[in-house]
């Protein structure tokens, strides 16, 4: 394919989607090229799919994302609501009032380290200080984003914003366009009153100024765009932003038909304020948003590293060179972005990218709308080491962790996969045999690395339909991304034969994911339908149906849903009759 730029407009919608929509451009931003004059090779992303070039009032350059993001009143804390590129040069109101004027004024939410010193550094202060060249005071506008990011990237400060990090805001390092950010006044980030927790308040949501304001902030964005090839929406899954997002990306269907829709529904671990009634909430929620987003998506995956989305879920995700913690919003959700920086590799390559419908498309067969995902983060390997030596030492079992509460059956059987590869490049991707030896495995005989991962997923799933992708440009995991990798891993996230000092920061990592559909997704999708069916939402959640939908609205619901589980069997592999006659927990 040649080199057009297909453009895609992300929404994120809701507080967990924002965390993980935050850490991803800041991962974007990482790998960004802002000089147009620069003579360093274009990088296998193309940054434009995402980005779009403007200018502001005093006709400085911007590069901001093509974003819009939707939460809560309350939810922005320290960051303004229209941005900070365009508000350069304003004046106050002028009073004629003579008399005695008081003034009350609230303090300022505090800034964390990493705050305090985008301001400086804003401001040119930080950059004497990290032995750069200093620049002259100036207001953000007229700082280039290289200035900023950059510096922030080269100085590799190591902030601790665990404890300090309450908003994604507070980890935000990028400008956004002053029409990217829309507030939903109506309901509360926070407090116990006026809050959106229902799928039914999400629905009813999307109409009056919600709905105005985002039709005209889509039509900005999309009416500049000149090969607009879809939306990728990252929607909170577990609370009324489920059926927002259902709305949105019903419009989106009906408003740019034949477009890609990749919808990613996310929900945390935990819930800082559960307790056992927002907890059958949230499984209605996310029964209800699964069905709908599917309906309306050209593919609905869900990203979460709980052990499953029912009332019981097995203990989160583990991964062996990672220390994170994962109640904690900030780690979680660092841990998601790098993963879907790699599954939104393939439609946003600058050649032979795929387009979204087309990815859609070779996932997508016989109504199974709903995909899964896996990840190995980071992936394994040696320092010194090939990717046949890295991917024959796992022998029997696959490299990867489940993405979306769902575990693979290991049994073979998949209908279609889409595995990607970053990171790797050279001589790392195949084996270094002296030439006339025997090789180790049928691996190493290999001699390309799209051919080496090809020929080990087969080997697990012979006979399905695969893709493969390899791009050599790992994730840049720059401040303020957690530093919450085992010290094995060295400062490009290879494994190294000792342990590393503490301070030896990692600032890239290989990431190897897969998507997939699989009869996996049957019992999976089952298991949701049964857990919310035991429930009479009349007595367990009265007001759960008070804004919709209608009792035989939601029942329907389930019942498409378990349509859709079936969709999953295969050769009778899928559900028995007895899964179906089980009411029980």
């Amino acid at each position: 394919m040649g080199t057009v730029c297909r453009e895609v407009v992300t929404l994120q919608l809701g507080h967990y989607s924002n965390f993980v929509g935050t850490h991803w451009w800041n991962l974007q931003d990482a790998s960004l090229v802002y000089d147009p004059d620069s003579a360093a090779p274009p990088t296998e992303l193309h940054s434009d799919v995402l980005f779009r070039e403007g200018f502001t009032l005093g006709g400085h350059i911007t590069y901001t994302p093509r974003l819009i993001a939707m939460d809560l009143k309350g939810s922005l804390q320290t960051l303004k609501q229209e941005g900070s590129l365009y508000d350069f040069g304003k004046e106050t109101s002028t009073f004629t009032w003579e008399g005695e004027l008081v003034t009350y004024k609230e303090s300022p939410p505090a800034k964390n380290a990493f705050l305090q010193d985008l301001d400086k550094l804003a401001d040119g202060d930080i950059l004497a200080e990290a032995d750069f060249p200093s620049q002259p005071s100036q207001h953000p506008e007229a700082v280039t984003m290289e200035t900023v990011n950059s510096t922030v990237a080269r100085i590799q400060k190591g902030y601790q914003l665990e404890g300090t990090v309450r908003v994604w805001s507070d980890f935000l390092r990028i400008y956004f366009h002053p029409r990217s950010i829309s507030v939903i006044n109506q309901y509360n980030h926070d407090g116990e009153s006026q809050r959106l927790e229902a799928f039914g308040q999400g629905e009813t949501l999307l109409q009056g100024s919600v709905l105005e304001e985002l039709e005209d902030k889509l039509h900005f964005f999309v009416e500049e765009c000149d090969y607009l090839q879809g939306f990728q929406v990252l929607c909170d899954l577990a609370d009324g932003f489920s059926g927002l997002g259902s709305k949105v990306t019903e419009m989106l269907r009906d408003s740019y038909g034949g477009r890609g829709i990749l919808t990613w529904g996310m929900a945390p671990v935990a819930h800082s304020d559960s307790n056992p009634m927002r907890d059958v909430y949230h499984m209605m929620n996310c029964a209800l948003g699964t069905i709908s987003l599917a309906s309306h998506s050209s593919f609905f995956c869900p990203l979460t590293l709980r052990g499953g989305l029912g009332r019981r879920p097995s203990p989160p995700t583990f991964f062996s060179h990672l220390h994170y913690d994962p109640m904690q919003w900030y780690h979680s959700s660092a841990v998601l972005a790098l993963a879907l920086d790699s599954l939104t590799v393939p439609y946003r390559l600058r050649h032979n990218s795929v387009p979204m419908w087309q990815v859609a498309d070779a996932l997508v067969v016989s109504g199974r709308k709903v995909v899964a995902a896996y990840g190995a983060i980071p992936f394994p390997m040696m320092q010194g080491t090939s990717l046949p030596d890295t991917l024959d030492s796992f022998r029997d079992k696959l490299p990867w962790k489940p993405l979306s509460a769902c575990p693979e059956l290991n049994d073979g059987r998949c209908f279609g996969q889409w595995v990607t590869l970053r990171g790797l490049s050279g001589q790392s991707l195949v084996s270094s045999r002296v030439p006339g030896t025997e090789p180790p495995s049928p691996l190493h005989s290999a001699c390309s690395g799209e051919e080496v991962l090809a020929s080990y997923i087969t080997a697990h799933y012979p006979g399905s339909p695969l893709a493969v992708q390899l791009v050599s440009n790992p994730s840049k995991v720059t401040p303020p991304f957690p530093q919450f990798f085992h010290q094995s891993l060295g400062p490009q996230g290879l494994l190294e034969s000792r342990t590393l000092h503490p301070q030896s920061a990692v600032t890239c990592v290989p990431v190897l994911s897969s998507l997939q559909s699989s009869p996996a997704l049957g019992p999976w999708l089952h298991e949701m339908q049964q857990g919310v069916s035991v429930l009479d939402p009349r007595r367990v959640a009265p007001s759960f149906l008070s804004q919709g939908p209608e009792l035989e609205e939601f029942q329907e619901a389930l019942e498409q849903l378990r349509t859709l589980a079936h969709c999953y069997s295969d050769n009778n592999h899928g559900l028995s009759s007895s899964d179906d006659d089980d009411d029980g927990d």
